[in-house]
């Protein structure tokens, strides 16, 4: 590896009566004599199988798309689109419900992609100050394009938005019965990295409902070992309650 890049997730599954719906991608591979890191969460909603299915395929479908290396953020921008198609299209298999997803792609540990869809995100730390490389996709900022599509942003009391009074973020894959009013457009990011980035975290909204980015950073800034700090950042979540399937890369 031309810098040495080590990764680890850890996952835990929620206070909630139903299977862990979040899954993960945390791997290298070669291809093309590039090195390329592939990471990603995906936090499915009425139940894992969409989550379990990007888990599989959304890589490859960013992978084999033709203009990966020249244009990157298109490719992306089309691989998440027809993947949410292939989606709607095995709904009978695949069930109705959806996945949140953040993805990132780091290129011989010098450019990293990011991709993201929902509320999961991710954060990069520089100098010790976080930076978040994604955007919260949630129903209130998104009520006008929800609303243009004939759908409606629900704002009840004790209850967070939801659109068509269901769904709490206005961006996913799968979701067929909400798909005319809900988007599977990525917000896509292109950093570099250089020396002073130390770490990033992807992680599920089960973090990032009970810390701010910089808290993340700070509780994991001092651990070393990948895995022990993807560990210990789900612990920290669940000592402020959340209750949430959390999972973490970092």
């Amino acid at each position: 590896m031309s810098k040495h890049t080590t990764h680890g997730f850890h996952c835990l599954k929620g206070k909630s009566n139903h299977d862990m719906e979040d899954y993960v991608v945390s791997e290298f591979k070669k291809k093309e004599d590039s090195e390329l890191g592939l990471f990603a969460i995906f936090d499915g909603h009425l139940g894992h199988d969409v989550a379990k299915y990007l888990q599989s395929h959304l890589f490859d479908n960013i992978l084999k798309q033709h203009d990966f290396w020249t244009n990157m953020e298109d490719a992306i921008r089309r691989a998440y689109r027809s993947t949410d198609a292939e989606i709607l299209d095995k709904a009978k298999v695949l069930g109705r419900g959806g996945s949140t997803a953040v993805t990132a792609i780091l290129i011989n540990s010098q450019k990293l992609v990011v991709g993201n869809v929902g509320d999961s995100r991710a954060v990069m730390c520089k100098n010790g100050v976080a930076e978040q490389l994604s955007v919260d996709h949630e129903p209130s900022t998104e009520k006008r394009l929800i609303e243009s599509r004939g759908g409606f942003v629900s704002n009840l009391p004790g209850d967070v938005p939801r659109v068509d009074g269901q769904l709490a973020v206005a961006r996913a894959f799968g979701d067929k019965s909400l798909k005319l009013h809900l988007s599977s457009e990525p917000d896509v990011k292109v950093v570099t990295i250089d020396d002073d980035t130390e770490f990033i975290i992807l992680a599920s909204d089960g973090i990032w409902k009970v810390m701010s980015n910089q808290e993340a950073v700070d509780a994991i800034k001092n651990i070393k070992d990948a895995q022990s700090a993807a560990k210990h950042l789900i612990e920290a979540a669940v000592s402020k309650k959340s209750k949430d399937d959390i999972s973490c890369v970092i």
